[in-house]
């Protein structure tokens, strides 16, 4: 039987390790969806395998996004690229989703490089399927609200 000193110490280093676990859990896990102020009506006819695609932003700003290389491979690094014109941005993220299935968490931040331009990476899962239609969401923080700008595409096994 443990003594007094020896419970409260156990009972400590148990309280420790869970807070400890909690923490690690949180950071694991992704992060809140932001609230977005406005969503930009989706353009279907920009492809974003053929070209770079633009939104015109509230308040009159524009952002443009490309994905190289083109075509947009699977289960290998794509550049991701952002570059906003007439709006101050703080933060620009990418959320990709399937439009038919729901293929996991996949929402970079993207690093800003200056003069607008925003650049990061991501991979893209392979659907078993063949093909895969995705929404990119380019979620831009400007003048304190998200605005979320919809780009699709289609993937298909390369």
């Amino acid at each position: 039987m443990l003594n007094i000193p020896n419970k409260t110490l156990l009972a400590t280093a148990i309280l420790l390790a869970l807070l400890l676990a909690g923490a690690v859990v949180q950071k694991l896990l992704p992060a809140p969806d932001q609230t977005v102020a406005a969503t930009l009506p989706l353009d279907k006819s920009c492809d974003l395998q053929r070209a770079v695609c633009s939104s015109i932003l509230p308040g009159g700003g524009r952002v443009s996004f490309s994905i190289e290389p083109r075509p947009i491979p699977v289960l290998r690094p794509v550049k991701l690229s952002v570059t906003v014109q007439g709006a101050n941005v703080k933060k620009v993220e990418v959320d990709f989703t399937g439009v038919d299935m729901k293929m996991g968490y996949n929402h970079p931040q993207l690093q800003a490089m200056g003069g607008g331009r925003f650049d990061g990476e991501a991979t893209l899962p392979i659907c078993s399927t063949g093909s895969m239609a995705w929404r990119a969401t380019v979620l831009v923080e400007t003048d304190g609200r998200w605005v979320a700008a919809p780009f699709e595409f289609v993937t298909s096994r390369n």
